[in-house]
C-alpha cells in the first residue's frame, strides 16, 4: 500500500533551525526563514522521499479516504506521484538536505492551485487558500469573517466595559474586512438571515475594521481610556484562529483550520512516531492527524477515535462565557485541592484550577459540541456577525419540540425570535436535499423522513427524522434515538413537575429559553478588577500584532513574541465566584434566559510615574441603552455588564419553582437582595481603632480601596422600582433586565404569608385542623403539605365556582318569580 504522509504540522519547526529563548518559564520555537519563491524539480515516482527523515509518522488521513485519493490525484498531477506531503506542505522533495527540502514549491504549484512555498502549517489562514481551500473553498473563504477569527463580540464587550467606544455598533474586529462572497446556506436561510440583518443593523455591520494599534505609555497620559487597546491586545486576543495564542498548559492549539481539526494535548507534546520531533518538548500535535467527522479515523496508541474532541474547543472557551469547560463540569476556584499521590496540588489548566460540578447531560451521553452546532456555527456563512446569537443557528426545540409540536411541527425561526412574541407559521417540516458543502461531512446512509431542520432553515445533518422519533447520528460514531417531548407527553413519560413547567405553565414554552430551566448551575465571576501598568517600561505582547506577522503561515506567536512587545502590562482579578441559581434577565431573542457576569470591568490604569490614572474605576454610559421598558438612572447606567447566556450546564431535571419565583437574585436585585456588601464607595481601613471606628495608628493602609461609582452589589442589576443599575447585555436591542410587569408575574417571594398569618392560632377552623392533625399523629412533612395545600386550593375553586353559579341561578330565579308576580 503508498505511503501517504503530509510532513508535519509544526513539526518540522523543531527537527532543524530552530533557536529557543525564554517567555516566562516558556520556550518558544523559532524558524529560519524559508525562501519565498523557489521551485524545484519532483523527486522520482512513487516514492515518498520525505519518509526519509519523517519514516512512521502518521497518515493525516486513511489512505482509502476520498481526501487522500484526492491528494493523491494532486500530487500526480503536479509530477510529484507518491510525494503526497508536497500538496499541502510544498517543498522540494527531491533534496535530501533538510534545508532544501523544507523551502519554495514545485513548479506546477507556481501556475496552478496549491502551495506556493514550504508550508510548515498548510492549515493557517494565512495560506490555506493554496491549501485546505483547494477541496474546501467555501468554508476557507468563511473564515475571515468567522466570529472566531474576528472576535467581534469579545471586542465590543471590551470596548462597552471600558466606556462604550464604538456604542452597539460591532464594527471593531482583529482585521479589516467585509462580506466576501454569497451567504453559505439553503435559500430559506438566506432570506432569513437577511430579514434578521436588516432588524438588527448594529450587529450585522457589512464592514469591520482592525482595532488601533496599543497605545504607548505618553498617549495613556492624555487618555487612560485607551488603555483598552492594550487590554485586548495583550489578554484576551490571544484565541482567535489567525493567531497560535497563549502557550500555557491546556492552550495549545493550531492555527487557522489545524486550530480544530488538529488534536493537541494539554501539554502539547507530540506521542506519534516520527523520529524527528522532540517528545519532551512543548507545543507539537498529539499526533500528525486530521480529526473531523465520523467518518475520519484517527488513531493515537491503541485507542481510534473519530470527531473532535470537547477538550479542543476548550482550548479557546475557557474565559468568558466558558460554555466549553463548563459542559464538563468544570467550574474554577481559587485553590489548589485535591492533591495527588506526592502531595502536590491541583496543576493550573488554561491558568486556573477547578472544581468538579455536574456535566450537561448532552456531554455525559457522549456528545460532542459538533453534534449539536453546525457546519455554520463553526465556520461561519460568510457574512459578518457581532456577537453568538447571530452567529450560532440552532435552538433547543430544534431537536426536541414542544409537548405540544414535534420540532418538524414547528415554524421556522421558532426560539429565534428577535421579538417578545413567539412565533407562527405553518411547520417547518423536513428535508432530503443537501448542499454540496454539507455533503463533505458526514451524512448518514440511512435519512429516515428527512432532515431534521434548524430554526433558520438549515438541515442538521445528524438529526434525522423516524417516525416520531429523531435519531442522531453523532460524530463520535454512537447513535442515539431521542424521543420528542410531544411524544413523551403522550407515552406520560413526563413528570408532574416537566408536565407543569412546560405544559400548563404556556408563558414558560412561549417567553423562556429551554435552558433558563434546565440549567443546572452557571459560572459567575463577579467584578473584572483589571490594572494596565505603564510605569517603569513595563511591556508585554501584542498577541494580535504578532499573528498579523506571519511568514508561509508562521505567525509571529509561533515564534519571536519578543518582536512585538507593547507597553503596559495586564493584571486581572476579580471579587468573588458563584456558580448557584443565576439571576434571570431578556436575552437578545426575546426570551428570559440565565444571565451571568460579562465585562464587569473595574479599571485601574497606572501612569508612567507608578500613580494612577483610573482608580477602581467604572464608566458611566448616558442615554447608551436602546431598550425601552425599564428606566435608567439619570447620571447613567454602570458600564458594567451582566450577560445572558446558555451556561452550556443542561440536566434533565430543571430547577426548582422557587429558585425563581422565590429568589431576588431571579429577579435581578441581587444575592439576599444585594444586602451583603457594605458601601463600596466608601474606603475599607482594618486597624486598631476605638468603637465610634476612629482609627489609632499614624501609619495605615487602606484594607479595600473605595470603587467610586459601584453602590450596589455586582450581582444586582435592577432595583424595586426598575431601574437598570447596569448593563444587561450589550449586543442586542432586546437584552435588558426583566420589565417591571414581567417581575411582577416572576415575583412569588412570601407566598407562604399568604396562608401562615392566620396559622395555627388566630382562626378557629385552622386551629382545630392543627390541633386535630396532631392528635391523629398525622405528619406534616412536605409531600403533604403539598397535598393541603393542593386540596385546599381546589377546594376553594370549587367553592368560589359552584357559589358563583348557585348565587347567579338564585339571582335568575329571584328576577322569573318576580316577573311572574306582576300584573
Amino acid at each position: 500500500m503508498k505511503k501517504l504522509l503530509l510532513l508535519l504540522l509544526l513539526l518540522t519547526l523543531t527537527t532543524f533551525g530552530i533557536t529557543l529563548y525564554p517567555i516566562g518559564d516558556k520556550k518558544i520555537p523559532t524558524p529560519q526563514a524559508v525562501p519565498e519563491k523557489v521551485s524545484h524539480s519532483a523527486a522520482p515516482e512513487s516514492k515518498n522521499s520525505c519518509l526519509s527523515c519523517h519514516q512512521g509518522i502518521e497518515h493525516i488521513r486513511e489512505p482509502q479516504s476520498k481526501m487522500m485519493k484526492a491528494i493523491f490525484k494532486k500530487a500526480e498531477k503536479a509530477g510529484a506521484k507518491g510525494n503526497d506531503c508536497v500538496v499541502c506542505h510544498g517543498g522540494n522533495p527531491a533534496s535530501r538536505n533538510k534545508e532544501k527540502a523544507h523551502s519554495g514549491t514545485l513548479p506546477y504549484f507556481e501556475n496552478h492551485r496549491g502551495p506556493k512555498a514550504f508550508y510548515p502549517s498548510p492549515g493557517s489562514p494565512w495560506i490555506n487558500d493554496n491549501t485546505c481551500g483547494m477541496c474546501h473553498p467555501k468554508q476557507v473563504a468563511s473564515q475571515w469573517n468567522n466570529l472566531m477569527n474576528t472576535e467581534g463580540g469579545k471586542i465590543h464587550g471590551a470596548l462597552w466595559g471600558f466606556g462604550a467606544k464604538e456604542g452597539y455598533n460591532h464594527t471593531a474586529s482583529n482585521f479589516d474586512g467585509e462580506n466576501i462572497h454569497k451567504r453559505i446556506g439553503t435559500k430559506v436561510y438566506q432570506n432569513y438571515m437577511k430579514k434578521l440583518s436588516e432588524e438588527q443593523p448594529n450587529a450585522f455591520p457589512k464592514k469591520m475594521h482592525e482595532i488601533p494599534k496599543a497605545p504607548t505609555a505618553d498617549e495613556i497620559e492624555k487618555d487612560p481610556s485607551l488603555s483598552v487597546y492594550t487590554y485586548l491586545r495583550q489578554e484576551c486576543l490571544r484565541c482567535h484562529t489567525s493567531g497560535k495564542g497563549r502557550k500555557r498548559r491546556g492552550d495549545y492549539r493550531g492555527i487557522g483550520c489545524s486550530s480544530c481539526h488538529i488534536p493537541y494535548s494539554n501539554e502539547g507534546l507530540y506521542e506519534g512516531k516520527d523520529p524527528t520531533i522532540d517528545r519532551k518538548e512543548h507545543g507539537h500535535l498529539l499526533v500528525h492527524a486530521i480529526q473531523s467527522s465520523r467518518k475520519v479515523k484517527v488513531q493515537v496508541h491503541d485507542i481510534n477515535y473519530s470527531g473532535i474532541p470537547v477538550e479542543t474547543c476548550t482550548t479557546c472557551h475557557n474565559r468568558g462565557k466558558r460554555i466549553g469547560v463548563s459542559y464538563q463540569g468544570l467550574m474554577e476556584t481559587e485553590y489548589q485541592s485535591t492533591f495527588d499521590d506526592e502531595g502536590n496540588g491541583q496543576p493550573k489548566l488554561h491558568t486556573k484550577r477547578y472544581l468538579h460540578l455536574q456535566e450537561d447531560i448532552h456531554y455525559s451521553k457522549g456528545m460532542l459540541c459538533q453534534d449539536c452546532h453546525t457546519s455554520i456555527d463553526h465556520h461561519g456563512d460568510g457574512f459578518i456577525t457581532g456577537a453568538n446569537l447571530g452567529a450560532v443557528e440552532i435552538e433547543c426545540q430544534d431537536c426536541h419540540g414542544t409537548t405540544d409540536k414535534y420540532p418538524w411541527e414547528l415554524p421556522l425561526g421558532y426560539s429565534d425570535e428577535f421579538e417578545i412574541s413567539p412565533k407562527t407559521g405553518k411547520a417547518r417540516g423536513t428535508t432530503k436535499t443537501l448542499a454540496s458543502y454539507l455533503r463533505q461531512g458526514a451524512i448518514p446512509k440511512d435519512t429516515g423522513d428527512g432532515f431534521l431542520l434548524s430554526a433558520r432553515g438549515n438541515p442538521l445533518t445528524k438529526a434525522v427524522r423516524k417516525g416520531d422519533k429523531v435519531v442522531m447520528h453523532l460524530a463520535s460514531g454512537k447513535d442515539i434515538t431521542l424521543t420528542p417531548l410531544k411524544k413523551l407527553k403522550e407515552e406520560n413519560k413526563l413528570s408532574k413537575e416537566g408536565l407543569v413547567a412546560m405544559d400548563q405553565i404556556k408563558a414558560h414554552t412561549d417567553r423562556l429559553e429551554c435552558y433558563t430551566c434546565h440549567a443546572s448551575w452557571a459560572p459567575q465571576c463577579y467584578g473584572c478588577h483589571v490594572k494596565i501598568d505603564y510605569s517603569g517600561g513595563k511591556q508585554n505582547p501584542d498577541y494580535l500584532a504578532a499573528s498579523h506577522s506571519h511568514h508561509n503561515g508562521v505567525t509571529g506567536d509561533h515564534t519571536n513574541l519578543k518582536d512585538f512587545l507593547v507597553d503596559g502590562k495586564v493584571t486581572e482579578t476579580r471579587s468573588y465566584l458563584r456558580w448557584e441559581d443565576p439571576a434571570l434577565a431578556q436575552n437578545g431573542e426575546g426570551r428570559i434566559s440565565p444571565v451571568i457576569p460579562g465585562c464587569q470591568v473595574i479599571l485601574t490604569v497606572i501612569g508612567k510615574d507608578g500613580k494612577a490614572k483610573l482608580q477602581n474605576h467604572i464608566f458611566k454610559l448616558k442615554g447608551m441603552e436602546i431598550n425601552g421598558t425599564v428606566d435608567t438612572p439619570e447620571d447613567g447606567v454602570n458600564s458594567i455588564v451582566m450577560s445572558p447566556v446558555n451556561p452550556h450546564t443542561i440536566t434533565k431535571k430543571g430547577r426548582s419553582c422557587e429558585s425563581c419565583h422565590a429568589s431576588e437574585k431571579a429577579l435581578g436585585y441581587g444575592i439576599k437582595g444585594g444586602k451583603y456588601f457594605a458601601d463600596q464607595t466608601k474606603t475599607t481601613i482594618v486597624d486598631l481603632m476605638t468603637a465610634d471606628q476612629r482609627v489609632l495608628p499614624s501609619q495605615v493602609d487602606e484594607q479595600i480601596p473605595a470603587i467610586p461609582n459601584l453602590k450596589d452589589d455586582l450581582s444586582r442589576f435592577i432595583d424595586e422600582n426598575g431601574t437598570q443599575l447596569q448593563t444587561v447585555g450589550n449586543h442586542w436591542k432586546l437584552s435588558q433586565a426583566m420589565d417591571n410587569e414581567t417581575r411582577a408575574k416572576v415575583d412569588r417571594r412570601g407566598v407562604c404569608l399568604s396562608c401562615h398569618q392566620e396559622m395555627p392560632s388566630k382562626d378557629l377552623a385552622v386551629s382545630l385542623m392543627t390541633h386535630t392533625a396532631e392528635m391523629a399523629g398525622v405528619k406534616i412533612d412536605n409531600e403533604m403539605h403539598k397535598n393541603i395545600v393542593h386540596k385546599s386550593l381546589l377546594l376553594s375553586a370549587w367553592i368560589q365556582v359552584l357559589g358563583g353559579l348557585l348565587l347567579g341561578g338564585g339571582i335568575i330565579y329571584w328576577y322569573l318569580r318576580r316577573r311572574k308576580r306582576q300584573p
